[in-house]
């Protein structure tokens, strides 16, 4: 049952409420407006009654309650669903960070056409109305979009399934004598990725390891959301995972940080982490597996080497979040 009241009603009601005072005090008409549920309302009436609003009470009762059909009523059959099923899971297991490689207004035709798409998307600048942050939605979260492509993360393929994509206007990086350059993200547009993507994780409870970037899930062809994106300020606000830095230190076990370990057990360390690695890698792209993830844990140096640092690393993430948690 849902309280539905008659506009004429409404009407009187609000003329009455206009100027009423009770015990010295005007009446609060918006807590009448926004009682969503009948119980509410009837206690709130309850209320008005006992303080002397006796002709307001009484039209809230005529005007209030009336039982409105629902959905179900309208099918030809009835559901019965008091005994719940255990072996179910949210269908959204993973955040998928993005950036754009274009500017916003190519990213929102390129995102919204038939070929690719994101279930937001988030401007360099995002715009300010009624002092909030403008963040687009462009697929509904119960939705799939398509924005993962060829992916694997945790022995899962195909993550446009299993999670939410965000894109960010970014112009990706360019390319100089000395390799590439990428560019930073402003502050305004990380702040209101961390907050949309806190209650995105909040939602559907998203383990911190579960939040990547395109590179992580894709390491043999992107590079998103590239080495300046700031894995470690997002992690500080309970966004993704980070190591420990003592943790580090204390696994790193007096090696110089640059000394070359075991290239075969440092890719398998990952793939237990989440990467996707397969024996059928040749050297090439073994090397951008390890670039991708030193590009989200150590983009000071992600030039793909196999050391002793990343291997800390890689061994202290295994230790702070193991799998399952």
């Amino acid at each position: 049952m849902r309280c539905e009241i008659n506009l004429s009603a409404w009407a009187i009601l609000k003329t009455l409420a206009d100027g009423w005072r009770v015990n010295g005090r005007k009446l609060i008409r918006n807590t009448y407006a926004t009682s969503t549920h009948c119980f509410l309302r009837l206690l709130l009436m309850k209320a008005i009654w006992r303080t002397g609003g006796a002709m307001i009470a009484a039209i809230m009762l005529l005007t209030g309650c009336q039982n409105t059909p629902s959905a179900e009523q309208n099918l030809p059959y009835r559901l019965e669903s008091q005994r719940q099923a255990q072996g179910a899971d949210q269908r959204v297991r993973f955040l998928v960070i993005h950036y754009t490689a274009e500017d916003f207004h190519n990213a929102l035709n390129t995102l919204t056409d038939e070929h690719v798409s994101a279930h937001y998307l988030i401007p360099a600048r995002p715009p300010v109305e009624n002092g909030k942050p403008v963040a687009w939605q462009l697929v509904p979260e119960s939705l799939r979009a398509w924005h993962a492509g060829a992916s694997g993360w945790r022995g899962r393929t195909n993550l446009n399934d299993t999670s939410i994509g965000i894109e960010l206007e970014n112009k990706g990086y360019s390319r100089h004598l000395l390799g590439k350059h990428f560019y930073p993200f402003p502050p305004a547009q990380i702040d209101l990725l961390a907050d949309l993507s806190q209650q995105i994780i909040q939602r559907y409870q998203i383990e911190p390891r579960n939040v990547v970037g395109h590179s992580d899930i894709a390491p043999l062809r992107k590079d998103d959301p590239g080495p300046l994106f700031p894995w470690h300020e997002l992690a500080k606000r309970g966004i993704g995972a980070w190591p420990d830095a003592q943790r580090v230190w204390d696994n790193l076990a007096g090696r110089d940080p640059h000394q070359a370990v075991d290239k075969a057990e440092l890719l398998a360390k990952l793939q237990q982490y989440g990467y996707p690695v397969t024996q059928e890698m040749n050297p090439a792209q073994q090397r951008r597996v390890i670039a991708a993830f030193q590009m989200h844990f150590r983009p000071a140096d992600y030039r793909g080497e196999a050391d002793a640092e990343s291997d800390a690393i890689i061994s202290t993430l295994l230790e702070q979040y193991p799998a399952g948690n």
